[in-house]
Formats: C-alpha cells, sequence, structure tokens
C-alpha cells in the first residue's frame, strides 16, 4: 500500500499543476486469499491483490465529475483528475455531493494492527482437517459440498483538499462449512456454519465444525407440516437478513428517493414493538474489521434506529444529511452516485417483557433459522415477503425438521407483533442479535 502522505502529495502537485481547487480521493487495497477444498483434496486456490481508486473532482461552477481507477502512482493519479475535471462539466447541477463536514474530524483510533499471513499449504491443511472431522461426526454426513477458508488483508484511506487525511489497516480470516446428508429413502439434509477473526491463529474451526454438525443431524428427522398461523422464533441471523432486505427503511437515500417503506415524517413514529431496539453499530466490540470512517471520511458510529420501536433515526451520506438537515452517520460509499448501506446491526431487548418465553417450554412454535431466496421473495417495496426457510418445529424442547416450508408477512407488521426479544445475543455476519419471537406468521407447509 502507497504512503497516504505520498499521495496526498502527488494528488496536491498534479491538483495544483491542472489547476483543480477542489477534490477528493478514495482508495484501498485488498489482499486476499482463500482456499476451497473437496474429499481432502484441494479444489480451488485464490489469490488476489485488488486496488482502486475513486477521485472526485468538482470546477468553478461547483459541478463534480468522478472517475476510478487501480494506479496510485503520480501518473495515474494526473491522468485520473485530468478525467475526472473534464467529465465535471457534464455532472448534476442539482444537489452535487460535497465534501462531509466532518471529513477532517480526529479520530481517536484507527486500527493498523495486520496479523501475518499463513501460506496455502496451511489454509488447506487446516480446511482438509477440517471437512475429514465433519464427515466422521455422523455416518449420515456424506459431504461438505461448500466449504471455504479465507484470509484477508485491508487497507483504506481517504483524503481531499481541504486538508483530510485518514487511513487504516485490518486483517481479518474467516471459515465456511456446509455439510449434506444422504440416507436412504430419504431427502438430502444439509445445514451450515460460518466463524470470523482477526487472525487464522484465533479463528473458531472446531466451533464451526460442532455447529454445522448439531445443525445437519438435527434436521435428519424431519416431517411436512401442516399450512396455518403458528407463532415464530427467528435466529439471529434470519432476523437481520430480513433486516437487511427492508434496510430502505432507515436509509435517507432511498427515503429522498421515495423508494422507502418510512418518509422524513416518521421520525418519532412507534414502529415496532417497545420490546425492541435497532442500532447500526459500526464500532460495536463484535464486529471484527471495523472500518472506523466510510467512503466520504466521516467517522463511523453508533447510530439508534429503533429505540424501544420507536423509529429515530436514519442512515446518512454528506448529501442526504444536509438535504434533510441532519448529520452524516458514517454509511456512505462514494462514487457517481454516492450510495448508504448499514455497518453493522446490534439488534438487543429494549424492555423486560412481562412474560418470559422459552424454547424449552413453548408449544409448537416453529424456529426458523435460515431464509432463503432473499432476492426473489422480497418486495422492498412493498413490505411484504415470501420466503423459503430451515427450521423447526419444537414442541416443549423437541425439535423436529421441518421438510420444506415457506414464511409469509409483512415487515412493518412484523415488527409490531414481537413477543418476546432474548437476552442472549449471537453474531453473525451482518451484526448481532437475540432470537425474535413473533406472535403468529402464515407459514406454508404441505
Amino acid at each position: 500500500m502507497p504512503n497516504i502522505n505520498e499521495i496526498a502529495n502527488y494528488a496536491k502537485e498534479n491538483a495544483n499543476k491542472l489547476g483543480i481547487k477542489k477534490f477528493d480521493v478514495y482508495g484501498s487495497t485488498v489482499d486476499e486469499t482463500s482456499v476451497q477444498v473437496d474429499q481432502g483434496e484441494p479444489k480451488q486456490v485464490k489469490a488476489s491483490n485488488r486496488s482502486g481508486v475513486t477521485v472526485r473532482v468538482w470546477n468553478e461552477e461547483n459541478t463534480m465529475g468522478v472517475t476510478s481507477t487501480t494506479d496510485v502512482d503520480p501518473k495515474g493519479l494526473e491522468l485520473a483528475l485530468k478525467t475526472a475535471y473534464e467529465a465535471s462539466f457534464f455532472g448534476v447541477k442539482e444537489n452535487v455531493p460535497d465534501f462531509s463536514p466532518e471529513a477532517t474530524i480526529p479520530i481517536p483510533n484507527t486500527p493498523h494492527d495486520k496479523a501475518p499471513q499463513a501460506p496455502v499449504a496451511e489454509l488447506i491443511e487446516r480446511l482438509v482437517l477440517a471437512e475429514k472431522k465433519l464427515l466422521t461426526v455422523h455416518p449420515a454426513i456424506k459431504g461438505v459440498p461448500y466449504n471455504g477458508l479465507a484470509q484477508r488483508d485491508i487497507d483504506r484511506f481517504y483524503l481531499n483538499s481541504e486538508g483530510a487525511a485518514r487511513t487504516e489497516s485490518h486483517s481479518l480470516a474467516s471459515v465456511y462449512l456446509y455439510s449434506k446428508t444422504e440416507e436412504e429413502g430419504k431427502k438430502p439434509r444439509s445445514a451450515g456454519a460460518f466463524r470470523i477473526n482477526q487472525s487464522l491463529d484465533n479463528l473458531d474451526i472446531n466451533g464451526c465444525i460442532k455447529e454445522t454438525a448439531e445443525k445437519t443431524i438435527s434436521h435428519l428427522n424431519y416431517e411436512k407440516i401442516k399450512t396455518g398461523k403458528y407463532r415464530v422464533v427467528f435466529s439471529a441471523e434470519a432476523f437481520l437478513s430480513l433486516l437487511g432486505a427492508f434496510s430502505n427503511l432507515f436509509n435517507a437515500q432511498s427515503i429522498l428517493d421515495k423508494q422507502s417503506l418510512s418518509t422524513p415524517d416518521d421520525l418519532g413514529k412507534q414502529i415496532a414493538s417497545p420490546l425492541i431496539s435497532v442500532y447500526d453499530d459500526a464500532l460495536h466490540s463484535a464486529n471484527v474489521g471495523a472500518e472506523s470512517f466510510d467512503g466520504e471520511g466521516t467517522p463511523t458510529r453508533q447510530i439508534s434506529l429503533i429505540e424501544s420501536g420507536v423509529l429515530t433515526g436514519f442512515l446518512h451520506s454528506a448529501g442526504t444529511a444536509k438535504r434533510m438537515n441532519a448529520k452524516p452517520t458514517g454509511n456512505a460509499s462514494i462514487g457517481a452516485k454516492v450510495s448508504i448501506s448499514p455497518n453493522f446491526y446490534h439488534v438487543f431487548a429494549a424492555a423486560n417483557s412481562e412474560q418470559e418465553l422459552s424454547l424449552e417450554t413453548a408449544e409448537n412454535v416453529i424456529f426458523i433459522d435460515d431464509l432463503q431466496a432473499l432476492h426473489a421473495g422480497v418486495k422492498s417495496l412493498q413490505g411484504s415477503f415470501s420466503l423459503p426457510f430451515d427450521g423447526w418445529i419444537i414442541n416443549k424442547g423437541v425439535k423436529t425438521s421441518i421438510e420444506s416450508a415457506t414464511v409469509a408477512g409483512d415487515f412493518l407488521e412484523l415488527l409490531k407483533s414481537i413477543v418476546y426479544v432474548e437476552k442472549e445475543v449471537e453474531l453473525t455476519p451482518g451484526g448481532v442479535a437475540p432470537r425474535i419471537w413473533i406472535d403468529e406468521l402464515s407459514i406454508t407447509g404441505e
């Protein structure tokens, strides 16, 4: 990764030479190695080094041009500045993006610790061993068709002509296992698990094997289920994937574009059960590789989106914040059109509910572990969903796997019909959340 001060100097010199007064640059480099195995043999080994830089230039008429390049040497930067400057004369005239007012605010501690990368041979060896262990847990487990072990180093920087200069680095290691069963006269069943950490040495591969095996085995005895209304419990991952599918609810850009389930006047309205709170918290201690600034250089932070069921905040870029008289939240990515996305959800119980519910005592509840086909089964502007899922019907602690079924409902109604939010939270790729109990939802079985 080239030194940020060097890049800032090149950029300034070239901008002066070209007579450009206002510009910014965002860049990142990702160095990644990943392996997959199949029946004890390496199936795929990938090593990649991707770097990209986005340059934005404003002209004297304050319209903006953007260009992207993979070249961060002086020549590449000069060309990028020049191209962006030429493009700026064709830029939009309304709601022109601008610097974030927070791009120069000091960030107390940006991470720069990287873990040493393990050699590819070691990645293969560890994954082959994991596959082997998983196959010996139960005779019905016949394969691990999807698996992966990856390590990556990430460097990011942002700088602008007003003196902003930010940089940070991370390492991440992750493992994914998904096993499949074959038994005479039965349908194949499958399940998976995922773990992530800063370094390969601390990655909980054994925990991943154990969870994959337990889930897979618990699906061996499956039954059909009757269509009807059931009380439903979502796993952390299932709930967060649903929340993510309807994230236009909090997205200020979607709201301004009228592509959202919310309007600017909804702040302060009760949109969910008072039992639940939802934050977007990039800096949550469980967020491995947390980013301390976004694509516009705005520091990331904890944003309260729903507080005890009340809609309390939206996710903003510098542009949407200005238009809605708010503050940028650190959720923007840079480009010709700035887009906004959540960083890391933190869902938790806001209030003690009158009733403690438990899967040990509940009768005939459906526990949904994993939702599928989210891209196809969600109508994000209508608020409705109809999704196939993996899960169990649970009766007083006894779990019976469901052969195949779909769950359907309206997301805003679902938020209002939350009857219990458990205390224990679980880490998923999209955030941390507990299990969420919904009064009733339509389940279509056989």
